[in-house]
């Protein structure tokens, strides 16, 4: 019988998790037997990952959709959980799998030129390392329960702590890894106890049919559901609890305020593993997970609400800081904060389909100016401060265009793929907020704002890299790059030109031709509980109604300010021989530079507070806790020490002890009465 793409579904994360197999268990030979440490089975894998993603995407588009369960842990007798694996692919999932095996297919590649370029050593851990990760991230996106995703969600925190601090060697990456993993652990602590609380409360913890969590809560909150509500709360009340637990492990993957403060440091692994962390697997998973729970969140206005503005807020906040920044990374990492929070401030505006646009076009350009920013750090002898560039137009103009195309698209300028998705964010939250919900109409504003600054720092970025005349030796004769980095540059950069195409709301609008927005029509799948309409209705009547407004005029303000700022930074940095302006800001650069002393903060509130608790809790348990336990455990001791020695063996001393015995027993019950 032929298999169905369907049935293959399996395959597409067992390919890299194989690739890592090779890489790890078998990596001296393929070192010494294939060319490139090994990375050719990574490249055959996330191929083929990449080939069923797209045949199951074809499939999904027939109007199809697949949800198979193995049960892993059944219930008994007494009406215990039942833990299942399983595997749910939809137009939101089919969509993520192509999303991401594409990126880790073109990063393995990347790798080729980059991993390669100074002799590296430790090759088939970098290989095995890239398996790991693109193997966990496709097993979560089909994942079809929240605990399944929970244990894939942390295996993915996992690989980017190896990945971040490959070489630990040095001193920045093993410290970097470290920040990143606790950081994450420590939302995701939250969220493990929101998924307790789903068990908890339903039973179950499936994401899609009549059996899941998101359904029986609507039927709580309708009063014809059964879900255990605990602490004497209101459905509302206990559900919103649950959804701020599991937002606490979102807050931390994706980078939200306040728990972002890892990303920039991540930027000491490997450019090709930022690429893969930033544009499609780790900081992605978060809001993918709100997108596949959204049946449950839209359940929810308040946390929605907040959702949104710490997406609007994060948005801002990352945004002002990479105005100063001086690293060519650094940049990206804090453009990849800003611009995941514009994806919350979607989702916790009701824009489903805007939140799951921009996760796609942004996972196109920003891993195109990830891999771009590679190229241009082998051609600078891994030097990645801008300042040492310049005049890098001329001599790379493979980089340049196809980096070009994506500062374009990450700044918001039409018709690139960044202005579409950008757009209908912003969109989302101002009809929304019209509709009767000032703090979305905050969000709006910070979002709005953001666009100023996001095209200022991202064409200071171009100016001072690309354009001017070289400002040292190595910008005046750089490296080339072969086509293994070329190729990944030149497929990225089409997509960030064109990606947005697939839903031009403002066109619809203005030519009242809804047909032409294509990605809603594909999310708007055939599962009922998991279609855009569905979504929809739960939102307007969490939110109401939303303002009826020009999706024409939103886009035009949104792109005023994307030009303003590009403008600024034209006038500014697009000459001969810049300087830096940022420095006229006085202490507002040093307080930006430094990065609002988040770190210093986090560091205070780690050693000025938590640790002088954990020790005061820790002397109250040594001290008093396991004083009453030790001091019980000695007098039992002393006593038994003591009884023990009657214990001599000799039974003559036995008789008289009997003998003894018995007489104080008469004499007992004598002056009791108990004479019989």
């Amino acid at each position: 019988m032929t298999a169905t793409a369907f049935q293959l579904a399996p395959v597409i994360a067992l390919l890299p998790f194989i690739s890592f197999l090779i890489a790890m268990l078998g990596g001296e030979f393929a070192r010494k037997m294939l060319p490139k440490g090994g990375a050719i089975p990574g490249i055959i894998a996330t191929g083929g990952s990449l080939l069923l993603s797209l045949w199951a995407f074809l499939t999904v588009s027939g109007g199809n959709t697949y949800h198979e369960m193995i049960t892993w842990v059944p219930g008994d007798a007494y009406d215990t959980f039942t833990f299942h694996f399983g595997i749910f692919i939809d137009p939101l999932s089919a969509l993520m799998l192509v999303i991401v095996s594409l990126i880790a297919f073109l990063v393995h590649i990347f790798s080729l030129g980059y991993m390669n370029d100074e002799g590296e050593i430790g090759l088939p851990r970098y290989y095995a390392g890239l398996g790991l990760f693109a193997f966990s991230m496709l097993a979560f996106v089909f994942s079809d329960n929240l605990l399944m995703s929970f244990m894939f969600f942390e295996l993915v925190g996992f690989c980017s702590y190896l990945l971040i601090g490959f070489w630990f060697r040095e001193q920045g990456p093993p410290s970097a890894a470290k920040k990143a993993f606790l950081m994450t652990r420590f939302g995701d602590y939250f969220f493990f106890i929101g998924v307790v609380a789903v068990f908890a409360t339903f039973g179950t913890a499936q994401f899609a049919g009549s059996h899941s969590f998101a359904h029986m809560a609507d039927q709580a909150m309708s009063g014809s559901g059964n879900a255990t509500l605990l602490f004497g709360l209101d459905p509302k009340t206990w559900f919103s609890i649950i959804g701020l637990l599991v937002l606490g492990g979102v807050l931390g993957k994706s980078a939200q305020f306040p728990l972002h403060t890892w990303l920039p440091d991540a930027m000491e692994g490997p450019t090709p593993v930022s690429a893969l962390i930033h544009a499609a697997t780790m900081v992605a998973a978060g809001v993918y997970l709100v997108a596949r729970m959204y049946g449950f969140y839209a359940l929810l206005p308040q946390v929605l609400a907040i959702i949104a503005f710490i997406g609007g807020f994060t948005a801002l906040f990352a945004a002002t800081m990479g105005v100063v920044k001086q690293e060519l990374k650094q940049v990206l990492a804090y453009s990849t904060i800003s611009q995941y929070g514009y994806m919350m401030l979607a989702l916790g505006s009701g824009g489903y389909v805007a939140a799951t646009f921009h996760l796609m076009t942004h996972a196109f350009f920003k891993a195109l100016l990830f891999l771009g920013a590679g190229s241009v750090i082998i051609a600078m002898h891994h030097n990645e401060n801008m300042w040492d560039m310049g005049g890098l137009k001329d001599r790379m103009p493979v980089t340049y265009w196809t980096f070009l195309a994506g500062s374009l698209a990450l700044a918001g300028i039409v018709p690139f793929a960044g202005f579409w998705s950008k757009d209908e964010v912003l969109y989302e939250a101002l009809v929304h907020g019209m509709g009767g919900n000032p703090l979305l109409l905050v969000a709006y504003a910070m979002g709005l704002i953001a666009v100023f600054f996001t095209g200022f720092y991202t064409f200071r970025m171009v100016f001072l890299t690309f354009h001017g005349e070289p400002r040292t030796d190595t910008a005046r004769d750089p490296k080339g790059v072969g086509w293994n980095v070329k190729f990944p540059l030149i497929v990225l950069g089409i997509l960030a030109t064109v990606g947005g195409l697939v839903n031009m709301g403002p066109v619809a609008n203005l030519l009242d031709a809804s047909n032409i927005e294509f990605l809603h029509a594909w999310l708007n799948g055939p599962v009922a509980s998991t279609s855009v309409h569905h979504y929809e209705e739960l939102v307007n009547a969490t939110y109401g109604e939303p303002a009826s407004f020009s999706s024409l005029i939103s886009s035009l303000v949104s792109l005023a300010f994307a030009l303003a700022g590009l403008a600024l930074a034209w006038s500014l940095y697009n000459v001969p021989e810049p300087i830096e302006h940022t420095d006229k800001l006085g202490g507002a650069k040093t307080l930006l530079f430094n990065n609002y002393y988040q770190d210093e903060y986090q560091v205070w509130l780690a050693t000025g507070i938590t640790l002088p608790v954990a020790r005061a809790v820790d002397k109250f348990d040594q001290g008093v806790i396991d004083g009453v336990v030790n001091g019980v455990s000695s007098v039992s001791l002393f006593g038994g020490s003591r009884v023990k020695r009657v214990q001599d063996g000799i039974v003559t001393n036995y008789a008289l002890m009997l003998v003894l015995s018995f007489v104080i027993l008469l004499l007992i019950l004598g002056f009791t009465g108990g004479w019989f």
